[in-house]
Formats: structure tokens, sequence, C-alpha cells
């Protein structure tokens, strides 16, 4: 027989029960059943855990695990689709990936040394989401080869792959200047809307979506009556600068601003 553990999900809000409407038939990693975790009976602030198998989230093999790219992506979908589900009811605050502890009762003491700064951050994010804003720099176009033909008359090949070489360069700082300025008239537009804003270490490799160097990866959090106004004033102010393309995504739960280091979870497993 295999041993079970819990997974969290994330602390919750749930002032008026409503999210006991939301766990029948709420799938969580490997399609387990989704509960509540309360310090005692009728409190409002909650962990969502499920079960999950003790052999997965072992050090050795979440490390072999993460590794593995379609049982990660599994672990992530079933993992943001039950934090979605509550965020669509109440104020969250996301738990990272593979948060694990040996019990319910260890999630429970837990939540009860960490409740208040939990109850405070819960409070201070009401009605609020997050947006992520990146920046990618398109490459120009490769440099020509010593092979190439000549393209300017007059020059020999070698000059004119040299002078080719000079025009990329002076391109792709062009470029980056761009996405530059393009960065500063987001944040000033970002700004207005957002109260907090985290920038996150640059995309790279598989991480990143779509074709270019990612060179600003930011998440602000927004009031959520301004949220569909802050998307379309960052999106304008990204416009006119070639080779730079602003990607907005969201509105998420607040991933990047849910738990402040002092306040963080103790955790068996982090990835």
């Amino acid at each position: 027989m295999t041993e079970a553990i819990t997974y969290a999900y994330a602390v919750a809000r749930d002032a008026d029960g409503a999210l006991e409407e939301v766990l029948p038939g709420l799938p969580g990693v490997g399609d387990a059943p989704v509960h509540l975790v309360r310090v005692e009976p009728g409190d409002d602030v909650v962990v969502a855990v499920s079960a999950v198998p003790e052999q997965d989230f072992q050090e050795a093999a979440l490390r072999a695990h993460l590794e593995d790219l379609d049982w990660l992506e599994s672990v992530a979908r079933a993992h943001n689709h039950v934090i979605d589900a509550l965020a669509a009811r109440t104020t969250v605050l996301p738990l990272r990936l593979a948060t694990v502890y040996l019990d319910d009762e260890r999630v429970r003491l837990m939540l009860q040394t960490r409740r208040e700064a939990f109850a405070g951050r819960l409070t201070a994010l009401a009605a609020q989401v997050e947006w992520g804003v990146k920046i990618y720099v398109e490459a120009p176009e490769r440099a020509a080869s010593p092979a190439d033909p000549p393209t300017e008359a007059g020059l020999s090949p070698g000059r004119a792959y040299l002078s080719h070489r000079r025009a990329q360069r002076h391109a792709r700082e062009d470029v980056y200047r761009g996405a530059s300025q393009a960065a500063e008239r987001i944040e000033s537009a970002a700004r207005v809307h957002a109260v907090d804003r985290v920038q996150h270490r640059p995309q790279q490799g598989e991480l990143a979506h779509g074709p270019g160097e990612n060179v600003i990866n930011d998440a602000y959090l927004v009031p959520l009556q301004h949220a569909e106004s802050f998307r379309a004033d960052v999106l304008q102010a990204g416009e006119g600068f070639p080779g730079v393309r602003v990607e907005v995504t969201g509105p998420w739960a607040p991933y990047s601003f849910a738990t402040p280091a002092d306040v963080e979870p103790m955790k068996r497993v982090v990835p």
C-alpha cells in the first residue's frame, strides 16, 4: 500500500463557507479530491490540500520528476487549476509548486503558527489580481557569412561582410535601446494602476514563450477594478518600438505577492 502525504495548494479566506461549494468534484494533483484544513472549526483562514503518494514527493524522486516535463506539466496544471477555482470565489495566497507536509495535522500546526500573518496578507490582497508583463527583443537577421556575395557595390566580399556586420550591430543596439525605452514607458503606465511590482529573472530556454530574447519579466499587483485599464495602457505604452514585443498575461491570483519571506510557510519539499 502506498503511503500518502499532504500536498498544499494555497492559503485562502473562507469567511462564509463559500469554498465548500467549490470543493465537490474539484480534482487536485493525481485527481485526488481537495479539502480544507483549519486551525479550528469555523475559522475563516484555511489551507486547501489533497493527498498525494509519498513516493512521488520524496526528495530524490522529486528531483527526478522535475526533469520529466510531462509529469511537471501535469502537476503544475492541477496545482494552478485548484488555485484558480479558489480564486474565483475568494482571496488566495498561492503556495509553491510541490509544497508538501507529512499529514494534515502538520498543515494545521503550520497554519496555527502563521495564521495572523496569513490573515493580514489575505486582507491586504483582497480584490487585487496579478498581471505579468514581459518584454522580448527580436534578434536582427543573422550576419552574412564570408561566403555570401557582396551586398554593396564597389566593395570586396571581405569589406562588404564587415560593413554588413557593422550595420547589424548598430541595428541590434537600436533594438535594445528601444526595449529600454519601452520598459520605461510601460513602467510609467503600469504605475498609474498598480500598487506593487515584482521583478522576476528573465525567462530562458523552454520557459521563454515565442520568438526573441526575454529581457523584462515583471509582475504587477493591480486592484480588480483597474485590471482591464492596466492591460490596455501597458500594451499601448509598448507600441512603436521595432523589434520589441510586449506580452501581458493575466489576470492571475497574486502568485508573486502571496507570501512575504518572513511568513513563508515551512515546507518538507521545495523544488
